[in-house]
């Protein structure tokens, strides 16, 4: 005989149900072209980690002329000279004029001289673990050309995603807080969607999964943990958004990256992930509020609120 659920268990689960929200159109195509965004984003992390795998057989020296941000222009010279075997059948002049030629990169004659001189310097220091023949250096090309085309992918999508996110109100509003970009407001509006639509800001919490879980038995009470059941997009986005605040703080005045040093400060200090969360919760209800009434960020009113 089958047991009827506990009707307190069936009262706490309604309580806790995320809101049902219907989107405009217009937030539908929004969140499209966010998540194809960002599956690129994570296809470019997936093959720059294959890229730089295949380059350290062949020739990881390569690697010190972008340090650690691999451009369209590094790409290109990667696609063209995989392996020092083939920079050293090459002269100076044949390296620049095929640096000139093949970038879509502006570049000065002089420049290109000075590339070629690094790549053949770096040639001659270089100690391959496999031949120019080989399916390494096969992959090196590979994947180089496979970012390009990642990357040129990308920009087109983020162009029709700031584009559509224009035509939205809250774009401007959004864009007014310090650190928060263009293509950080349109992904934003593409997971969170219409603000206007939720009654007030602890639903948009639970939306997003950042709303608070406790655990409590008798005497003892548990670590606060968030429950993590709404939009993890939504989360990763926010969580990108503050990241990016606290590494542009210099840029203006920003009373969310104040209250993550408050929390980092206090007598008992909150650990980063901790403190980036309760973080990320006073954003959002910070941005909430701008959305529902039609207000632009305004530091010197938003620390008036916090006292």
């Amino acid at each position: 005989m089958r047991e009827k659920p506990d009707q307190s268990l069936k009262d706490l689960e309604s309580n806790e149900r995320i809101e049902k929200i219907q989107r405009p159109d217009i937030y539908n195509e929004i969140r499209d072209l966010s998540r194809f965004y960002q599956e690129l984003e994570d296809e470019i992390k997936r093959t720059r980690m294959y890229l730089h795998n295949a380059l350290q057989l062949t020739f990881p020296e390569l690697e010190r002329l972008f340090s650690n941000r691999i451009t369209p222009y590094a790409l290109t010279l990667i696609h063209l000279l995989p392996h020092p075997e083939l920079v050293q059948e090459s002269s100076k002049t044949k390296i620049k004029n095929l640096l000139i030629k093949s970038t879509t990169k502006k570049i000065s004659e002089n420049r290109a001289k000075q590339k070629a001189s690094q790549i053949i310097e770096y040639a001659k220091e270089s100690y391959p673990a496999v031949s120019s023949a080989s399916i390494q250096t096969q992959k090196v090309q590979y994947y180089a050309q496979q970012l390009l085309h990642l990357f040129e992918e990308k920009d087109k999508i983020s162009e029709q995603l700031i584009t559509k996110a224009k035509q939205l109100s809250e774009f401007e509003l959004l864009i007014s807080f310090p650190g928060i970009g263009e293509i950080s407001a349109a992904l934003f509006i593409g997971e969170i969607g219409d603000l206007s639509l939720f009654s007030n800001h602890k639903k948009v919490n639970a939306f997003i999964g950042i709303d608070v879980r406790r655990y409590q038995s008798g005497k003892y009470a548990g670590q606060d943990h968030i429950n993590k059941r709404g939009n993890p997009k939504g989360r990763k986005v926010l969580y990108i958004i503050v990241r990016n605040m606290i590494r542009q703080q210099k840029s203006a005045s920003n009373h969310i990256v104040d209250y993550y040093y408050k929390l980092k400060k206090q007598p008992h200090p909150k650990k980063d992930k901790v403190a980036i969360v309760a973080c990320m919760n006073k954003l959002l209800k910070c941005i909430y509020s701008m959305v529902r009434n039609n207000t632009k960020y305004d530091y010197s009113y938003a620390i008036s609120m916090d006292q």
